[in-house]
């Protein structure tokens, strides 16, 4: 199935964006008629905007999926494009914020939207960079997705399932940037409960601990998919930060992906069971 899957994406690195858009469109759509394919994104939505009524929920769930399969078939541009293509296919605003005079270490908070891989890619360009990764479950996909990453920069990167958070803090302290997936539910091990849309989620505490440790400065970076491309925003580093506790730092960092995700909300990562770990058994979400 994942060498059907990529034999369909290379299929289409030399159409047209507007082509592999409608493309992306009816294989969403496809998707979306199965009840069991949108049950997750519907129920994180009902979530995180009940003010909304449910015909618009469904709507922004329904585009969701047609911006995660576009970003999907755009990996034939990131698989096969010219450097040039590259950078203009993915573009940067704010890219200054990724430089410090005082040569601290950096955190780049980059929550999951659609093209966060596309941005992941493009700030390899800008300065050479880390990041923690999930090993695919199948092999040929995860193969084929790591060259894919490796093709314009040498990243360090540091499989989530191997992880070893003296190694993260070597690596932040040595100079090298850290891109940083915030907004997963890995379980309660390690996780503490902050809000994010106002319900307590397990949230990983990373951030605010590795600043702790390290001096670190933290800012966001967000990609947003566009009609022809990708923009990678590059936010200013976050002031006051750390603050007062780790937990008010986590809510913070909660709250900034929010931000993002109001900003930008059907292009956000919702087929994920972010609420999957509850604090109680009996307020179970899935």
């Amino acid at each position: 199935m994942a060498r059907l899957g990529i034999a369909l994406i290379t299929l289409t690195r030399h159409w047209p964006q507007r082509r592999r858009t409608r493309l992306a469109q009816v294989l969403a759509d496809l998707a979306w008629c199965v009840p069991r394919a949108r049950r997750v994104t519907l129920i994180n939505l009902r979530a995180c905007f009940p003010e909304l009524g449910e015909a618009e929920r469904r709507q922004i769930g329904r585009a969701a999926f047609r911006s995660l399969t576009r970003a999907a078939l755009d990996h034939s541009i990131l698989a096969s494009a010219d450097l040039e293509t590259f950078r203009n296919y993915v573009r940067v605003e704010g890219e200054h914020h990724i430089f410090d005079p005082a040569n601290r270490p950096l955190i780049i908070v980059a929550p999951h939207f659609a093209g966060l891989n596309a941005g992941g890619m493009r700030s390899g360009l800008i300065t050479r960079g880390a990041s923690i990764y999930s090993r695919q479950k199948n092999p040929v996909w995860n193969d084929w997705l790591l060259q894919t990453r490796l093709r314009f920069a040498d990243p360090i990167l540091i499989p989530r399932q191997d992880i070893d958070m003296r190694n993260v803090v070597r690596v932040l302290k040595s100079g090298v940037p850290l891109y940083y997936l915030p907004d997963t539910d890995l379980g309660r091990t390690s996780s503490i409960f902050v809000p994010f849309f106002g319900i307590d989620a397990a949230t990983i505490p990373m951030v605010s601990r590795l600043a702790r440790l390290t001096g670190a400065k933290v800012l966001t970076a967000v990609t947003e998919m566009t009609d022809d491309g990708y923009v990678l925003h590059v936010e200013a580093p976050w002031t006051d930060f750390p603050g007062a506790s780790v937990e008010e730092d986590t809510a913070r960092m909660n709250r900034e992906v929010e931000r993002w995700v109001r900003r930008l909300p059907t292009q956000y990562f919702w087929t994920h069971k972010r609420f999957r770990t509850r604090p109680t058994p009996e307020e179970r979400f899935y």
